[in-house]
């Protein structure tokens, strides 16, 4: 079976037999989305809520909001259908702590809510949230079955 790598401000899709990898998300946020009838599976790894706010937005894959559209396009051309499509989302970590209290440093948080927020407006259901916390996270998604394998240091390894 063939193993995906994913880097930052990536994303990649596959049919099964497939399996999608990403190491290292701190306050970035893994965005697994998964049609079990067309067993196609596919990742992004977004480090920003927002590509609206930033002027060098090019990357498409940074961003929660135009991450998750271009992800389901490109799910969508090898097949899978938007309607059958679920999530699975990990990461939106607060990394380091801050004395401040501004909101400007939570990135991981923010990530997590503008995921949810743009998965919701595409009306994909999230079957499994492990988001937050202030360690970070490396994932292997399924193609197969859509399981989702989240190692932690420290926190060792869970399932969804």
């Amino acid at each position: 079976m063939s193993s995906l790598k994913v880097g930052m401000a990536d994303l990649k899709v596959v049919k099964n037999p497939g399996v999608l990898a990403t190491l290292g998300l701190g306050s970035c946020v893994g965005i697994c989305l998964y049609d079990s009838s067309a067993k196609i599976a596919g990742l992004a790894h977004i480090m920003l809520p927002s590509s609206k706010s930033i002027r060098n937005n090019t990357n498409k894959a940074k961003f929660a909001d135009t991450g998750i559209d271009m992800l389901i396009s490109e799910m969508e051309k090898l097949g899978a259908k938007k309607s059958r499509m679920t999530a699975k989302i990990a990461g939106g970590a607060q990394m380091f702590s801050f004395a401040s209290k501004n909101d400007m440093m939570k990135i991981g948080e923010r990530n997590a809510i503008a995921v949810r927020e743009s998965l919701k407006g595409h009306r994909i259901s999230i079957k499994a949230d492990d988001t937050g916390g202030n360690h970070g996270r490396s994932i292997e998604f399924h193609s197969e079955d859509g399981r989702l394998e989240i190692k932690t240091i420290g926190h060792g390894t869970k399932v969804f």
